[in-house]
């Protein structure tokens, strides 16, 4: 069995994790970057939405973009939308970020293998890979999703998730807002219809206890907007995943003497509420390749600083998000379906949810 011992392996090559290994290559660091698909961002598990304010990288972003958004309208319980005119952002081609993420780390020295897994991870830090290989690594970036094995095995894992299905439809008429229906009909989670030029994500998320309501939930949507007018009968595609809503995990530990950093999804960052998670990713990755770099030239610092500072930047933002989803929880333990104040309250397009 090979034996490879780069100083950095970066385990997924989604956005945190093409962020890291670019950043650490930068840095002069040897990477290898391993991802279990065949080809990078495919399939796509997402809805594809980045807000203007978030920071993504620049040249990846430009190289995506399909369409600008200008607002968000929010349907409570199937009424008239609400309109938050201020809620600006970009629909990506998923796929074209994160193969332009994947570029970007290759230019800067990283070594990136597809259709290859970690199939085991041993306490000392050494990975067996599905394609027969063994790598041993100075440093471990787990970069590997919600339901992340490098996590598993330093002991932090996504608890809480939330279960997603969406469909890619036509759209019937050209749409520049991101379109959010809340129901107490979708138990944990909420509806959207993203626009992406001519077509549009149409998609719901729930709690796992709630999954086999998915398809109807999102087949009832589907029906509304078709009798709307707004959108086409045939499903171009389907799609769909988990989504950690527990907020964030602590993103480091020791294998032996191998640190273990965690990015993205694998270190819980995605927002409780909206799901969002692509900005957070690539800020993640960034920040998990400059550790790895700072600790392999010795600073054992590093990995307390990575951790410090992801707390700094996300956790006001994911405690707020955990505080409005435990309330609705709160009520559905209860016996009581959120009504309309309740629905307002857990969603950010609205004052209260700020308050």
């Amino acid at each position: 069995m090979a034996s490879e011992r780069p100083t950095v392996l970066v385990v997924g090559l989604g956005p945190a994790g093409a962020c890291a290994a670019a950043e650490a290559a930068r840095r002069g660091c040897e990477v290898i970057a391993v991802d279990r698909r065949r080809e990078p961002g495919r399939p796509v598990q997402c809805a594809e939405f980045v807000p203007s304010l978030a920071s993504v990288e620049a040249q990846a972003l430009s190289e995506s973009v399909r369409q600008p958004i200008r607002a968000m309208l929010t349907f409570v319980e199937g009424g008239t939308p609400d309109a938050k005119e201020d809620f600006s952002g970009r629909m990506l081609d998923r796929a074209a970020f994160d193969a332009a993420l994947v570029a970007a780390a290759e230019r800067a020295g990283a070594r990136c293998r597809f259709g290859v897994s970690a199939r085991s991870i041993a306490r000392d830090g050494g990975v067996a890979l599905s394609d027969g290989s063994t790598i041993r690594a100075a440093v471990v970036i787990g970069a590997d999703g919600p339901r992340s094995g490098v996590g598993r095995r330093i002991g932090h894992v996504n608890r809480r998730l939330v279960e997603t299905r969406q469909i890619t439809v036509a759209l019937a008429r050209p749409h520049d807002a991101t379109d959010i229906f809340l129901s107490a009909g979708i138990p944990g989670g909420y509806g959207w219809l993203f626009p992406k030029g001519t077509r549009a994500n149409l998609g719901a998320g729930v709690e796992p206890a709630h999954k086999a309501r998915l398809k109807a939930i999102v087949t009832g949507l589907h029906a509304a907007l078709i009798e709307s007018g707004r959108v086409g009968s045939d499903i171009l595609g389907l799609t769909g995943g988990a989504i950690p809503v527990g907020g964030l995990l602590k993103p480091q530990g020791l294998l032996g003497g191998t640190l273990a950093l965690l990015a993205g999804d694998a270190a819980g960052l995605t927002n409780p509420v909206t799901g969002a998670g692509i900005a957070a990713a690539v800020h993640s990755g960034r920040l998990a390749g400059e550790a790895a770099a700072a600790w392999i030239s010795g600073d054992r610092a590093a990995s307390a600083d990575y951790e410090e500072e992801l707390r700094a930047v996300f956790q006001p933002a994911l405690d707020r998000a955990l505080e409005r989803r435990r309330e609705l929880a709160a009520r559905w333990r209860a016996g009581a379906a959120p009504d309309r104040a309740a629905l307002r309250r857990g969603w950010i397009a609205y004052p209260e949810y700020w308050a």
